[in-house]
């Protein structure tokens, strides 16, 4: 069984990728770094994937749907950071009510740092076509002030990139990803 935490490498036209989207792909790594640092091994694989060719029409993601797809009913989450690594809010959400309910009753746990929100629904590219067909599927949510200034820009680089931002946002993904991997049942569907 399989939790996905993701993001993908697509510095396609200007710019270095650093903020879009580098940051998802930080924060993925971070997360299980993390883990493996603390010594956690929870109950299911951690599984990080950084996709290529999201802006080319999500084609890693469309390879590694069909090599994987035969497996699906495995894949307990997939999660994906698309919206730079500023201040995070919470997650987007898509799944049925009682798997809502759970990763709401996860994000109290960040109680602490203040990012507790569950919005409506996941984005990703890269995670779409899991969550077309039925995966519970995760987003973070951050600041967008700020994205739209460096978005597929020359300014997408690494001082755009704020250190404790990333943390908070790698925090976030630690600890859902680990919490959801380490249930006794995976999220209902």
């Amino acid at each position: 069984q399989v939790v996905l935490v993701s993001g993908h490498l697509d510095s396609w036209d200007v710019g270095q990728g650093a903020m879009d989207d580098g940051g998802g792909a930080f924060i993925s790594w971070e997360a299980l770094s993390l883990i493996k640092d603390l010594g956690l091994r929870p109950k299911r694989t951690l599984r990080l994937v950084l996709w290529t060719a999201e802006e080319q029409g999500g084609i890693g993601a469309e390879q590694y749907y069909q090599l994987h797809k035969e497996n699906i009913s495995n894949f307990d989450i997939v999660m994906e950071s698309d919206e730079g690594t500023f201040k995070p809010s919470g997650l987007g959400f898509t799944g049925n009510a009682k798997a809502r309910d759970i990763v709401k009753e996860i994000m109290t746990l960040l109680q602490p740092i203040s990012v507790t929100d569950v919005y409506d629904s996941a984005d990703g590219t890269d995670i779409d076509y899991w969550m077309r067909d039925g995966v519970p599927g995760a987003s973070l949510h951050d600041d967008l002030s700020k994205y739209f200034w460096f978005h597929h820009s020359q300014g997408d680089t690494m001082t755009v990139q704020d250190p404790n931002q990333m943390n908070l946002c790698a925090a976030v993904w630690t600890v859902v990803s680990y919490v959801i991997a380490d249930m006794e049942e995976m999220l209902p569907r």
